[in-house]
């Protein structure tokens, strides 16, 4: 097991310090944004570290924290590194400069990376060795097995590669972002040595097999194996690349560059080829992280960082192997019973087999909550394709921020064009590494004759909603669906999400303005029931808090429980400390994020925050509020960060129904209950999980969601047997009567 990782945080304020009547401004009640999401990161790796976790899934959260960390210093160290190099230092929200905030990045990713290996190389490695699967080094497999390898490196990998070196006739090779080499070093025959550059390409599986039968159907699931890692089959052919010439040294490294490119959308003329041209720039942007191996010589090194122009402070010694996220190859073996146990995600009774009515029945007669993964996705898929080939459909609205490849979502509206529908859609350009994605999606669609808008100047449009209007008999009906994660069939089994479908016509309306204020010029107005950033979300929010504070104060037992992924927004924050002194009980689920500091004595001694780490990536938005008895829960698109009500266009929407809303507050407290996958944040900054709970006794939310899920499933397939045995009888006694 992995040693336990030194930490770094924020220093709270001593108990003594605190004033009779604390400042809310000073930078000690609040905790470091990108300390925390480091936090976050180390809550990842105890899921890899968790012997409780399946085997393949360990290996899972080993990769996810190889790419969660890659992107945070592709956004987010490299913000830090661009104040740096501007001599611009902007404060954190704790106070620290960007410099101080760097610097404890650096110490932090340092023993997020060690533990990382200690964990692959003491534990996981040794578990996958007992199961059959093995990542060997090369030096150890046999003369067959290197023979085939050999074999297979002069067929398939040699022709792809390219020896760029560098000399005087020859420049420094890019290096493309998130990509592995090799710094080779060679000797001519004249003893002089030279430096080359050898891309380990990505095009071609990480991890070798050593039998070939595994290596000849690309994705073909397998249960047990033998593999080498690419770059060291590489580095043990390098002669063939470098014919004549001596092979001195090959060490591997890895960069990563600045994400951000700058959009100068008041400049443009065509938002979407400025978007192509911003994405063509990430290729040359500036490097934030170089990854060598831990034995690179120091003269290699000075190579690397004077021509890559990157500081020394931002160069990471680590073990072999680099670039951990490849590990996810290993997750396609057939091994279920290395993997999380399998599940069905449940249709709801609304939806079901034997449902004659059609959807648009179904929500002029209710309203429906969905709570994806654990309720299928399917519904609103199938939402917009009847939408699509109803006669009686008019129009379709909605917006898209990351739909994934090969979308059913992009076909209903595809299919709704052909059928003569009037469809608009949204497709956020800026949606941050999805911009590839989306602009293919937004010619495809403009192709086909659909109105596409690509969102707003100077805002992302983060929200999740889509309108039909439908003509009955003498009236127009609209429906709408608003949701909490995006309209991807993929993450929507992999991410906590609710949807909503309502036929409300206060909404609807809503929703109607919404959209003609995005795709037009109508002047914007108040909604009846939607709060929509960046005007109306933190005026909504802010009111309905400081209502709590208001009947908390005049002796009303208060109550928020927020769920959502990220609180940075400083104004929030101080909201939240002003209900708690005013005796107001605040629970927080939050997953990422989070830099109010609970348990501060005269602050936040009435705040508890809870962050899960589970199976399911928690993504879904809630906030509700006891409102003195009459309790009342929204839904949406929005976190409590300064981008997401400042500078996004969010949706966040009440749950009026009593029925859903109360499923909503049960749900809350089932995640409250969770002491096995839950940690509670302490005033510190780090996180701790519950203390006195054995593993046995411990409730999982997202367990008990799904065995909730599961035990309706199996109810509902029962019940369904009994109709078809009784409609079989029926069936039966008709014939025997007839005959």
């Amino acid at each position: 097991m992995a040693t336990t990782q030194a930490r770094v945080h924020s220093t709270p304020p001593a108990e003594s310090a605190v004033p009779e009547s604390p400042d809310l401004d000073s930078p000690e009640l609040y905790i470091n944004r990108e300390l925390s999401l480091l936090e976050f990161q180390r809550r990842v790796l105890e899921e890899a570290q968790d012997a409780s976790n399946p085997l393949l899934e360990r290996v899972k959260f080993l990769a996810i924290l190889s790419s969660n960390l890659d992107e945070f210093f592709m956004v987010r160290a490299a913000a830090l590194l661009k104040q740096v190099a501007s001599g611009t230092q902007e404060l954190g929200i704790d106070g620290r400069t960007a410099s101080q905030q760097l610097e404890l990045i650096r110490r932090q990713v340092a023993h997020l990376a060690q533990n990382s290996h200690l964990v692959l190389r003491q534990d996981i490695l040794p578990a996958l060795d007992r199961e059959g699967i093995r990542i060997v080094d090369l030096a150890a497999v046999s003369e067959e097995d290197r023979a085939q390898l050999d074999a297979y490196f002069l067929n398939s990998v040699f022709p792809v590669l390219t020896p760029l070196a560098y000399d005087p006739a020859r420049p420094f090779p890019h290096m493309s972002n998130r990509s592995l080499n090799l710094a080779v070093t060679v000797g001519d025959k004249e003893g002089v040595e030279h430096f080359a550059r050898v891309k380990v390409a990505d095009t071609l599986a990480q991890l070798v097999a050593l039998d070939p039968a595994l290596r000849k159907s690309p994705g073909h699931a397998w249960r047990q194996g033998s593999f080498v890692w690419l770059e060291q089959l590489i580095a043990a052919n390098l002669g063939l690349l470098f014919t004549g010439m001596e092979i001195l040294g090959a060490y591997p490294f890895r960069l990563n560059r600045d994400a951000e490119v700058a959009i100068q959308e008041l400049e443009s003329d065509d938002l979407l080829e400025t978007v192509e041209e911003a994405m063509r720039q990430r290729r040359f942007t500036t490097a934030v992280r170089l990854q060598i191996d831990a034995d690179m010589p120091d003269k290699i090194v000075e190579i690397l960082t004077s021509n890559i122009e990157i500081h020394p402070d931002d160069v990471y010694r680590i073990e072999r192997p680099i670039g951990l996220g490849r590990l996810m190859e290993l997750y396609g073996a057939d091994r279920p019973d290395l993997k999380d146990t399998p599940f069905v995600p449940m249709i709801p009774a609304s939806f079901g087999p034997n449902v004659e009515e059609d959807i648009f029945a179904v929500l002029r007669r209710e309203d429906v909550l969905l709570h994806h993964p654990f309720e299928s996705f399917q519904p609103v898929v199938e939402f917009l394709r009847q939408a699509a080939h109803d006669p009686d459909v008019l129009a379709i609205k909605m917006t898209l921020y990351r739909v994934g490849r090969n979308s059913p979502i992009v076909a209903a509206l595809l299919e709704a064009i052909e059928n003569g529908k009037q469809v608009a859609a949204l497709v956020e350009l800026k949606a941050r590494f999805d911009e590839e994605s989306n602009i293919e999606w937004a010619r495809k669609l403009e192709d086909a004759g659909v109105h596409v808008v690509y969102g707003l100047v100077g805002l992302k449009v983060h929200s999740k909603i889509a309108l039909v209007v439908r003509r009955e008999g003498e009236i127009i009906r609209r429906y709408v669906h608003l949701g909490t994660g995006n309209y991807n069939p993929v993450t929507a089994r992999l991410y906590t999400d609710f949807g909503f479908l309502t036929s409300n016509e206060e909404i609807a309306d809503d929703a109607t303005h919404f959209f003609n204020e995005l795709t037009g010029y109508a002047q914007r107005r108040s909604a009846r029931k939607l709060l929509a950033a960046p005007l109306g979300l933190r005026p909504g929010l802010t009111a309905l808090i400081q209502r709590e504070i208001d009947l908390a104060e005049k002796g009303e037992p208060g109550h928020l429980i927020f769920k959502f992924n990220a609180l940075e927004d400083p104004q929030m924050i101080k909201l939240l400390y002003r209900a708690s002194q005013a005796g107001v009980k605040v629970d927080l689920l939050v997953r990422g994020i989070c830099s109010l500091r609970p348990g501060v004595p005269g602050v936040s001694e009435n705040i508890r925050v809870t962050s899960i780490v589970g199976r399911f990536l928690e993504h879904s938005r809630v906030y509700w509020f006891r409102n003195g008895g009459n309790e009342e829960v929204y839904l949406g698109s929005a976190d409590l960060m300064r981008r997401n009500l400042d500078h996004r266009v969010e949706i966040v929407f009440p749950v009026e129904d009593p029925k859903l809303a109360q499923r909503l507050k049960d749900v809350l407290e089932i995640y409250q209950k969770d002491a096995l996958k839950a940690r509670q944040l302490k005033s510190d900054g780090s996180y701790v999980r519950s203390a006195g709970v054995s593993a046995a006794d411990a409730l999982s939310a997202q367990l008990y969601l799904l065995s909730h899920q599961a035990a309706q499933v199996k109810r509902k397939g029962a019940a369904s047997s009994r109709r078809r045995s009784a409609n079989g009888s029926r069936r039966a006694g008709k014939n025997e009567a007839a005959s």
